[in-house]
């Protein structure tokens, strides 16, 4: 699938799910901003996820009162109806896709499509690592190489100390060929098919969504488990198989 293909079939589905609800032609407003990192991620314990050190940015979308978030290396602000958002053209500009996905996600969560939306909190990604951990072990017993898409340290420092063994990958030049909890970081691009034919099971984050990068992990092998809220609104939609626990810790 191309990313040309993967966002078009978005945007229908998203279209079908508004018309299904009757609010398609409403002049609804929409509400779409920039997070700061404090009231994205709150105080945690690690200071080196992405969201602090300043790759990616999370915007914030409100539809009838429900929040929906986005990572996104495209911030940007915007208002108005959700009209206006089916016509943005989220193939071509990452701006556009950043508020598409998280107008998405405050809409599929206002209609009860989804959960975990908003991001959790202060001493939610540690919690959200042990329940990961936890899943893991229930879900996938045989699974011993798992390849980590996209630096989490909580999730890394969980695999870490676990009985995995973990592979990570990363697009951010300032974690590529750092260690990392004693793990390396790799390149995203140039690691990944040997990290790929290596796992037993792919944990990769849905912020792939934003960046394109997504297209990569759908419909391959092995098992592919998206995580985080980026993807919330859109795994219903095309069919993904997303594990986030950011809904306990509200």
């Amino acid at each position: 699938m191309t990313q040309e293909s993967l966002y078009t079939l978005l945007r229908e589905r998203f279209d079908a799910v508004l018309r299904e609800a009757g609010i398609e032609n409403e002049p609804i407003g929409v509400v779409c901003r920039t997070l700061t990192p404090e009231e994205a991620i709150g105080h945690t314990v690690r200071k080196d996820f992405p969201i602090i050190t300043g790759k990616d940015v999370m915007i914030e979308a409100t539809f009838r009162g429900v929040r929906g978030q986005a990572f996104t290396d495209a911030p940007t602000t915007f208002s108005g109806s959700l009209g206006d958002v089916l016509k943005m053209d989220i193939v071509h500009n990452p701006h556009d896709r950043g508020i598409f996905i998280a107008v998405l996600n405050a809409v599929m969560g206002s209609l009860n499509r989804c959960t975990g939306t908003v991001h959790c909190r202060t001493d939610g990604p540690e919690q959200c690592a042990k329940d990961m951990l936890g899943y893991l072990r229930a879900h996938a017993p045989n699974a011993r190489h798992i390849a980590l898409i996209g630096y989490q340290p909580a999730l890394l420092n969980m695999f870490a100390e676990s009985e995995y063994d973990v592979r990570v990958l990363d697009l951010n030049p300032a974690n590529v060929g750092q260690v990392r909890y004693g793990v390396t970081v790799e390149h995203g691009q140039t690691a990944k098919e040997d990290a790929i034919a290596w796992a037993d099971l792919i944990l990769c984050t849905g912020s792939t969504l934003c960046n394109g990068t997504i297209t990569d992990y759908i419909g391959i092998r092995p098992e592919v488990l998206f995580f985080g809220i980026t993807l919330a609104g859109s795994a219903d939609l095309l069919g993904l198989k997303r594990v986030c626990f950011a809904d306990r810790y509200e």
